[in-house]
């Protein structure tokens, strides 16, 4: 764990309990080792989209889409939500949980690779949040600038990566380390990350 665990468990019995949806998708995410970003880092994404007032968001990498519900749920109504992953199988079952949500009518699924969806899709996005496989986050920070208007926020989970960005082996490390690296040089981002969970990274395009 990257915070201090008795800290962890403090953040965590603060939180608010969630509704039958939410946490049916924690519980099977648990049980099956599903990743997903947690109530933790969820509720943080979502004060983003209400502070930023985000309606158009394109998220990739979304796995059963437990972050896309609370992505649509925060930009309310007329909100315009992508959800992009490779897997049917994952697809599917999000559908299933985005309709029980309430939200089935602002996703946008897309299965397939996710930076190739994102090109597929035309027009600036206020909003996108980035939790590919981690060998693709350098692709994702060369393909997303010009995705993003000017204000528009850019997300990034596990950019701490298991503490593996302290002594990076595989390729999957590397990638983080180059990732972090580029986007604090980036001149069009304004970048800030967060020592959340397994680390949260918040950019602003300038």
């Amino acid at each position: 764990m990257i915070v201090n665990p008795e800290i962890e468990r403090y953040m965590e019995s603060l939180l608010p309990p969630r509704d039958a949806v939410l946490a049916e998708m924690e519980a099977a995410a648990a049980r099956r080792k599903i990743p997903i970003v947690g109530p933790a880092v969820a509720r943080l994404l979502a004060q983003l989209v209400m502070i930023s007032g985000a309606k158009r968001i394109f998220e990739l990498g979304s796995a059963i889409g437990y972050s896309t519900i609370w992505l649509a749920r925060a930009a309310g109504p007329g909100a315009e939500v992508h959800y992009a992953d490779g897997s049917t199988a994952n697809a599917r079952e999000a559908g299933g949980y985005f309709e029980r949500a309430g939200v089935a009518s602002a996703i946008h699924v897309h299965v397939g690779d996710a930076l190739t969806s994102l090109a597929q899709t035309s027009g600036e996005f206020d909003f996108i949040f980035n939790d590919v496989d981690k060998e693709g986050y350098p692709a994702v920070l060369a393909a997303v600038p010009p995705r993003l208007k000017r204000g528009g926020m850019f997300v990034t989970d596990n950019t701490l990566w298991h503490k593996r960005v302290l002594n990076p082996r595989e390729a999957s490390d590397r990638a983080v380390v180059e990732f972090d690296r580029k986007l604090y040089e980036s001149t069009q981002f304004f970048t800030t990350l967060l020592p959340i969970r397994d680390g949260i990274t918040v950019s602003c395009k300038l």
